[in-house]
């Protein structure tokens, strides 16, 4: 049995925290510049360049990339074989998230109730995900998740009869429906199968691939360009006003489900696809 101190659990996420919201993923920002050099509209590759100064000046100045700091998401995927000791995990996650908006001066976001509205001015609790998985490793995965692409999710449930073809509409239509509100260029994650909660977590968790990560199904992998490249048909375009790059990345996930259905979600992330991980 390996111990890992609730305090280090408590100071990883407060970096990851703030390194999220000041740092685009290197990855990320290869594709936005490769989306530029491929535009011939000039107003998408003037707005394309204008997120990439955006990103370079917010590394420079040590800044938030972008104004809404996002709810925090977290994926935790913690070693059978691993005690957490001096504290509760969930609690030394949630003083992370505190201290780090804290400290990195971030916009605390997160209302108390969904309807009273009150705000508990420290952008905590964060929304927990956990797998417990073989070994005696701590993975932690800190994805702020802003609300403007946030707002631009969907879930449906088909029918099976639907099939390929009632999934790919509907993951079109919810591109087109979205417009330019999740601030595109996108990540399009898609959760297909399961249960209604699972779809939606597999198409929130699809988000965290790096950019150059396809799915291991060849079956999913060729759908994931199919409908990128029918995305970037839609002539939606970077930031709405136009061109090739609505979307440089679709990302699919799929789980067993029943026979009577077929859940599919569609989660959206905007170019900031801001997320940082620590394996303890």
């Amino acid at each position: 049995m390996r111990e890992i101190d609730a305090g280090l659990i408590t100071k990883e996420v407060k970096r990851l925290a703030i390194e999220a919201n000041y740092f685009l993923p290197e990855d990320v920002l290869e594709s936005l510049k490769e989306s530029r050099d491929g535009e011939k509209w000039e107003l998408a590759s003037a707005t394309i360049d204008k997120i990439i100064q955006n990103a370079e000046i917010a590394k420079e100045n040590q800044v938030p990339m972008c104004q809404d700091t996002g709810m925090v998401v977290v994926f935790v995927e913690i070693g059978q074989d691993v005690h957490i000791v001096n504290g509760y995990l969930e609690d030394a996650i949630n003083q992370g998230i505190r201290e780090g908006y804290e400290e990195g001066f971030l916009r605390k976001s997160v209302v108390k109730d969904p309807l009273d509205r009150v705000n508990t001015k420290d952008n905590t609790p964060g929304v927990i995900h956990y797998s417990i998985v073989p070994g005696d490793k701590l993975s932690i995965t800190v994805a702020p998740k802003g609300f403007g692409s946030e707002n631009m999710s969907r879930i449906k449930m088909l029918k099976p009869a639907e099939g390929l073809q009632g999934v790919k509409d509907f993951i079109l239509e919810s591109v087109e429906l979205a417009g330019p509100n999740p601030c595109p260029p996108t990540i399009v994650g898609v959760g297909i199968g399961g249960t209604f909660e699972k779809a939606a977590y597999l198409a929130k968790k699809s988000l965290m691939r790096d950019m150059d990560e396809y799915s291991e199904d060849p079956f999913y992998e060729k759908l994931e360009k199919e409908l990128l490249e029918d995305i970037n048909k839609l002539g939606i375009g970077p930031q709405g006003f136009g061109g090739n790059t609505t979307s440089f990345k679709v990302n699919i996930e799929h789980y067993p489900t029943h026979i009577a259905g077929l859940p599919v979600a569609v989660n959206i992330n905007c170019h900031a696809a801001r997320h940082k991980q620590v394996i303890l």
